[in-house]
């Protein structure tokens, strides 16, 4: 595609393509590369014109929901029919396809599903204990690398005051030598 003027991009047809690409679930940059153009190109069209923002924003709207809806159900449990098919023949002898039998299943609650909706919908609720528990992490190791920093220190220091200790016993020695005499 020859590179793309906004002006195309803002008109009725324009608008909702972008919109419609936004609901498929199309990131920006597939978007952007729809419509000839770079990411960056994108987004400074959407603060320059907020007709194709608020587009994207209607589109994106839209499956962010169908997936809110997905999750919220997945993470509530639900039961959905299996139904069976199978050939039969009607009064007029024609072969039809009729439900021979119908079983209602239940999908089981999924508590990962439950725990990041809540995690995402009551942050101050469902954040604090996972958040404490990160920072109990981090400071355990920042303590261990502090640990480790200040035992290769000591370590340092101890072969410096070693090598100092020989350099003493010999001069030790040397005075002693010297008192001999």
């Amino acid at each position: 595609m020859a590179k793309a003027k906004y002006a195309e991009w803002i008109t009725e047809d324009g608008l909702k393509k972008i919109e419609h690409w936004a609901r498929d679930g199309l990131t920006e940059e597939d978007i952007a590369h729809n419509m000839g153009i770079k990411r960056q190109t994108l987004y400074e069209w959407k603060k320059k014109h907020p007709d194709i923002d608020d587009a994207l924003k209607r589109g994106k709207a839209v499956i962010d929901l169908k997936v809110e809806n997905a999750l919220l159900k997945r993470a509530l449990g639900y039961q959905y029919n299996e139904d069976t098919y199978e050939w039969v023949q009607n009064m007029n002898g024609e072969s039809e396809l009729k439900i021979t039998k119908r079983v209602v299943k239940e999908v089981q609650p999924d508590t990962g599903a439950a725990i990041f909706w809540l995690k995402n919908r009551q942050p101050n609720v469902w954040r604090k204990e996972s958040e404490i528990k990160d920072n109990q992490t981090k400071a355990q190791t920042n303590k261990i690398k502090a640990d480790t920093e200040l035992t290769k220190e000591r370590t340092k220091l101890l072969k410096g005051v070693k090598k100092d200790t020989g350099l003493l016993d010999a001069l030790v020695d040397v005075m002693k030598g010297n008192n001999e005499q």
